[in-house]
């Protein structure tokens, strides 16, 4: 008899094998528009998911607590070196384990509980961690928001400069969860050297943007970069933290041992494959693709009467305000979710509604574009959200509009799966 340590997944937990096959599925017969996910690499699947996973790994490369790192040193360096070609680094920790508890380290790094910061306001577009109430980090910290302007949602950057001129923060982030132009990273960097604040941009949405070239990167302009390693990177769940090389030692040491222990190898040899993947003619064409795909959706949905948060976008995200369909947020969502369409309700900049009823949806183009879809596929998907928004309680229609979606997705295989 095999023993159960030597038992695949299909014969040791066919439940779980089961949902994990379903789960295969949903994403092969799905539009999957959410802004923060894509599809990964066969090649990263397979580092995340190999022997790496058994070897523990507390320390750096050449300073670990444990023996036998022999090979996990050169996976490390080798992650290290490949994202410092990719982005221009003076330094790189590969070890957080995922984008929030990179920016958790920035702050261990360079605060003290009650030291005043600044970001971008939850409802205009910024990140919990990026000083929201309801986040440790707008607990611990005097949290100062900036916002966007009314008229047209665009990050009011006169605002910026008088509040940073105010407060005085120690760190000032820049970078978005829900924005769809370009960030100003000069801009930014200007306001934070007149005011002596750290400048902290969060490109967890952007990464594989920046790498591919086709968004202004904040390396050289913010002293530390935080990011996710999977979204337009189309790496594995992870994080990052880029700086140079002044605070190199106050980032690592927060990282470990001030936030974590180990690293998951497993992870960080993914993302050294994704990083190998970036630095690609191919990758590039990608990216620029995104923000093509981007465009094409935005202006189908435009052309259908959709409203489109400042109008349109500059990168891969684009938000809806449904107010002008009449149907919240989150029951457009579950509808297009039903016809097979995968996105999230959303806040937009002023929003009437509460945040677990809101006026928007978020939807992305990194996961399309990896499956080779273009603009032609976008127009089709714009036409197809919109007979699920104009009638989102229909049965038929829902019915219909995922049979298409269906059509849609078998001509276009997702990769890694």
């Amino acid at each position: 008899m095999t023993s159960p340590l030597n038992q695949t997944l299909a014969q040791l937990d066919p439940e779980i094998g089961g949902l994990i096959d379903r789960e295969g599925q949903r994403q092969r017969d799905s539009l999957r528009l959410i802004a923060s996910e894509n599809y990964a690499p066969t090649a990263v699947m397979e580092a995340c998911g190999s022997v790496l996973n058994n070897k523990y790994s507390e320390g750096y490369a050449g300073k670990r607590y444990y023996e036998g790192q022999e090979v996990v040193d050169e996976v490390e360096t080798l992650a290290i070196d490949r994202l410092k070609a990719v982005f221009g680094a003076e330094h790189i920790n590969v070890q957080p384990l995922s984008g929030s508890p990179a920016n958790l380290a920035v702050y261990y790094a360079f605060c003290k509980p009650g030291d005043t910061i600044m970001g971008l306001s939850l409802d205009a577009g910024g990140h919990l961690t990026h000083g929201w109430s309801v986040s440790i980090t707008g607990s611990f910290f005097n949290a100062v928001r900036y916002g966007v302007r009314e008229s047209d949602h665009l990050i009011d950057y006169d605002e910026v400069y008088r509040l940073a001129k105010e407060h005085k923060p120690k760190l000032l982030w820049c970078g978005a969860t829900a924005y769809p132009r370009v960030v100003d990273f000069s801009r930014f960097a200007e306001i934070a050297r007149e005011v002596g604040s750290i400048l902290v941009a969060d490109i967890a949405h952007i990464s594989g943007l920046v790498a591919g070239g086709v968004h202004p990167s904040p390396v050289g302009l913010a002293e530390v970069v935080t990011s996710t390693t999977h979204k337009s990177f189309r790496g594995p769940r992870g994080g990052m933290i880029l700086c140079d090389a002044v605070h190199a030692k106050r980032i690592d040491r927060a990282v470990f041992p001030g936030l974590q222990g180990g690293p998951h190898n497993g992870t960080t040899a993914g993302l050294a494959v994704a990083a190998k993947l970036a630095a690609t003619d191919d990758f590039k064409a990608y990216a620029r693709q995104i923000v093509t795909n981007a465009t094409a959706l935005a202006d189908g949905l435009m052309r259908r009467g959709f409203s489109l948060v400042s109008g349109g976008t500059d990168n891969h995200l684009i938000l809806c305000d449904l107010t002008n369909q009449g149907v919240p947020g989150k029951v457009a969502a579950h509808a297009l979710n039903r016809a097979g369409i995968v996105c999230n309700s959303n806040s937009v900049p002023f929003d009437k509604r509460t945040p677990f009823d809101p006026s928007g949806i978020r939807l992305g183009t990194p996961a399309l574009t990896s499956r080779g879809m273009g603009p032609a596929e976008m127009d089709k998907v714009a036409a197809l959200m919109h007979d699920v928004v104009s009638a989102p309680e229909n049965e038929a229609v829902l019915s219909r509009v995922r049979g298409a979606v269906r059509e849609l997705c078998a001509g276009f295989p997702a990769p890694g799966l």
